[in-house]
């Protein structure tokens, strides 16, 4: 049985909604049940539903618990996955549009570390600890969307000017190779819903209800990439802990959960209060 909030936070499909719950409270439950009344009741189709969160799994518990819930069948078509799954997704389906051939390649951090030493062997000779500082920095910089032009123009210090020209190199490469890294997995989707309207469309079109969980993880580029694919409509729900964000280091934006009650004046907050862990 759900308790009062949470049958507030599940039945509220009128506009965007805040679910500010901390550990304990049945938080996925709250979107599991709310996936399940959507299609139950017939607001959307499984298909035009997808639900993000932060990791596989993360990711496999909550399609688990969608599938006991609604069973297999009724569940068929639903998107249930990570962030970068996702922005992974709407790449391999907008390949042209971004200037990328089929079969291309996704570098991981031993990739990214073995390309950097190689432009930067001259200079660096190998040094390791420099290498990752600046694989950080690229990373930091992607996931505030900036592209290497304005990653120049905004380095504060001898050292950032390095890291962005060395940047700049890096980008380079990567087109030349026909590769992507683990940041482009959110960087470019937005980039591309930002400025191509057809594709925007396309995807807002797809999935007309969004659920995030774990929101207060999200950083920049992938707060403005539940804005874009949410649109004018604001049909979702996103779930955060305004007391708890673990991916601090990895650029996550705990005051996101702010900047969504500016950005949606509309907003509806539900507080979950009761932990059903400890008593």
């Amino acid at each position: 049985m759900l308790n009062e909030r949470q049958q507030q936070a599940v039945h509220y499909i009128q506009g965007p909604m805040l679910v500010l719950a901390g550990a304990g409270s049945g938080k996925t439950r709250v979107i599991t049940e709310k996936i399940a009344y959507l299609i139950r009741q017939r607001i959307y189709t499984a298909r035009q539903i997808a639900a993000v969160t932060f990791t596989n799994k993360a990711a496999r518990e909550m399609k688990e618990r969608v599938a006991q819930t609604m069973g297999k069948q009724g569940a068929r078509g639903l998107t249930v996955s990570t962030f970068h799954t996702l922005g992974l997704n709407i790449i391999r389906r907008e390949l042209s549009a971004l200037g990328l051939k089929a079969g291309f390649s996704l570098f991981d951090d031993q990739d990214t570390f073995a390309l950097l030493k190689a432009l930067t062997e001259e200079q660096w000779d190998g040094d390791k600890q420099l290498i990752q500082r600046c694989a950080h920095q690229i990373s930091n910089w992607k996931n505030d969307m900036l592209t290497p032009e304005l990653a120049l123009r905004q380095a504060a210090t001898p050292e950032e000017r390095d890291f962005a020209a060395v940047y700049t190199d890096y980008q380079r490469n990567l087109t030349a190779c026909n590769a992507v890294d683990f940041d482009d997995l959110i960087r470019l989707p937005t980039m591309l819903l930002q400025t191509n309207e057809a594709v925007r469309k396309r995807w807002q079109k797809k999935y007309q209800y969004l659920l995030v969980d774990e929101y207060q993880d999200t950083n920049t580029s992938q707060y403005q990439l539940v804005k874009l694919l949410v649109g004018e409509r604001a049909r979702f729900t996103v779930v955060g802990d305004d007391d708890q964000s673990i991916y601090s280091w990895r650029g996550a934006q705990p005051q996101n959960l702010a900047l969504l009650q500016k950005d949606f004046p509309a907003l509806k907050v539900v507080k979950l209060e009761q932990n059903y862990r400890s008593h």
